[in-house]
């Protein structure tokens, strides 16, 4: 019985920092149609690619969007969690410049415990079970 117990607490934990990251997430996909220049200035500034295009910004989008849509329903929960964890540890990454000037970029600290999150997701996904992909074991 308290296993049981244990078990619907994790599973409405990881309900939980999925839909967390999926509202970051989602609202970074949709910036690149909102404000393409935005998504252009940051690839430029923090990944070094220059010039991206509108067009390119919204078809990166729409890659994004797919993959947040599956995410939250935990569809593919291997791959679409393990995509997420690793697209939000390279945007993590990329910022080290303003991790060594810490108290003038504070909010870029906020990228650390969503990156921990979504390594919780991505190790525990197997026993996210709200999803649409949950199979009970047998």
């Amino acid at each position: 019985m308290a296993d049981e117990k244990l078990q619907t607490k994790l599973a409405w934990s990881l309900l939980a920092l999925r839909l967390g990251i999926f509202i970051v997430m989602f609202v970074w996909a949709l910036d690149k149609f909102v404000n393409p220049g935005h998504t252009a200035a940051v690839f430029e500034n923090f990944y070094g690619i220059g010039e991206l295009s509108a067009t390119l910004a919204a078809v990166l989008g729409g890659f994004q969007i797919a993959l947040c849509i599956a995410f939250v329903l935990g569809l593919w929960r291997t791959a679409t969690y393990g995509l997420i964890f690793v697209l939000h540890g390279v945007s993590t990454l990329s910022s080290l410049p303003q991790y060594l000037d810490a108290f003038n970029n504070l909010l870029f600290f906020a990228a650390w415990p969503m990156w921990a999150a979504c390594f919780a997701l991505f190790y525990l996904r197997h026993y996210d079970r709200y999803t649409l992909a949950f199979k009970p074991a047998a």
